[in-house]
Parts: C-alpha cells; structure tokens; sequence
C-alpha cells in the first residue's frame, strides 16, 4: 500500500514493521545479561577496586585526624617515654579494637603506645624557635637564618623517616603506615629542644644533654621498631634484626648533634 505513495505527497515512508520472531526474546535475553550479568561483574569489579584502594590507602596513608587525638595526661606520659624510655615499665605493643569487622589501632588518647603528630610538630617549632633565639643571642639572627633552621629540621626529620622505612622495606616489609614513621622520627626534636633549652641558660649543659638526649632516642627508636613495627615484618632473621636496630641507634648520635649545631653552616 504505502509502496504506491510517491514523493510529492510528502508522506514519509513508514520503516519496514516485517515481523522478526527473534527480537523481542533476543532483546529480553540481552538486556536482561546486561543488567544482571554485565551489572554484576562491573559491580564486582569497582567494588574491589574501591576496597583495594581504601584498604592501601588506610596502609601507607592513615586518616591525619587519628593523629591528633591527645589529651594533656596522654602528652605527660608520652614524653616520658620519649625522654625516659627504659622507665618504661608497661609494654611496647599498640591496644587494637575491631572497627567494622576488622581490627584497628585504638587512638593515643587511649594508648600510650599510638603514634601522635601533634608533640612532634610541636616539638618541631620549639625547635626552630629556641634555635633561632640562641643565634639572636649571639647577634646571629635574621628572618633568612629562621628559615635556614627550618630547613635544616626539615632535612632532619626526613632523614629519620628515611632511615626508619628503609629499615623496614631491608626486612621485606614497608606496609607501616607512612604517617607511623613520621610520627616516630619526629619525636627526635622533644629532647633535641631540652638540649638547646639547657643550652640557653648554661653552656655546658648541652654537652651533657645532648648525648643522653641521643641515648635516650636510640632506645626508644629501638624499642619502637622491635615491638611495633617489625611486627609486621614478614620474614625476620635474628642477626639481621639485630645489627639494623643497633645502626637505627647509633645513626641518632650524629643526625642530633647535626641538628644541634646551631649554626648557618650545613655540615658545622
């Protein structure tokens, strides 16, 4: 019928409507594969592919917040670890929690064992004040030497943190939180300010408290990495063991007499 309608009458010509006895089913039974099947397997697919990255994420890179979470009593008994470590008489070992499902790291407030930024950055600008103070004592002082001191803290704590995950990748593990290691090296800046604070008031005090500040940080670097970190070590060996955390305790004594230094000089 519409075959005899020509173009002048400005009908368009309606699609072929020849029935396809295939179609209707073929196109239930692929948008139904595609909803169900298809949808599913992408489903999966993000799905793991989220969890991969939240749970690689929560490993190498934990949420900043938990790092603050202090309180005034928490910072008393911190430092006294830090600064009296073999006083310590509790253990070494963070107190873990199950958080949906699994098993989390209860914050510093409720464990003394938990990493904290909140003393190191502290101690970090104590740092930088009572340095700069000490070159302004000796008419040394300028904006550019603040931020030379800065600097130098900087390269400080990297090192650290460097020493620190080297260590634990040498032991075929470097699944420590990244903000732990931070957290740890930093502590090395709390003594290093009672040292140049002692050095303000008399001279000859930074010599005696400049090595126990050493000492007392190889410990508890020592003790740190020996119960918390290696905990995570997949392969261990005794000797190996041994002769890393006795180089992580030596290593303190020249990086803090570096840091110590106060002077606009990199190596004196």
């Amino acid at each position: 019928m519409y075959d005899n309608i020509g173009p002048q009458t400005g009908v368009p010509r309606p699609p072929n409507t020849q029935p396809n006895p295939f179609g209707n089913s073929f196109y239930g039974a692929s948008s139904g594969f595609i909803r169900g099947g298809l949808g599913a397997y992408g489903e999966k697919i993000l799905g793991s592919s989220s969890e991969y990255v939240q749970s690689n994420i929560s490993r190498y890179f934990s949420d900043p917040q938990y790092y603050f979470q202090v309180n005034d009593q928490y910072v008393k008994n911190k430092l006294k670890v830090v600064l009296f470590p073999f006083l310590h008489r509790g253990h070494w070992t963070r107190i873990t929690e199950p958080v949906g499902g699994r098993l989390s790291y209860k914050p510093p407030i409720y464990d003394i064992n938990a990493p904290d930024l909140y003393i190191p950055l502290m101690a970090f600008g104590t740092y930088v004040v009572l340095s700069g103070l000490s070159l302004g004592l000796h008419g040394k002082f300028s904006p550019e030497a603040v931020n030379w001191l800065f600097a130098k803290g900087v390269v400080g704590w990297t090192f650290q943190v460097t020493l620190l995950k080297m260590t634990l990748f040498s032991l075929g593990s470097g699944e420590a939180p990244l903000l732990d290691i931070v957290a740890y090296a930093g502590y090395t800046f709390t003594g290093l300010s009672l040292a140049i604070l002692g050095k303000l008031f008399w001279r000859f005090t930074y010599y005696f408290m400049l090595p126990w500040t050493c000492l007392c940080m190889g410990i508890f670097l020592v003790k740190t990495m020996k119960r918390v970190l290696f905990a995570e070590v997949r392969t261990y060996d005794s000797s190996r063991h041994h002769y890393l955390l006795l180089f992580i305790a030596l290593a303190q004594f020249p990086l803090l007499i570096w840091l110590g230094n106060i002077s606009l000089n990199w190596l004196f």
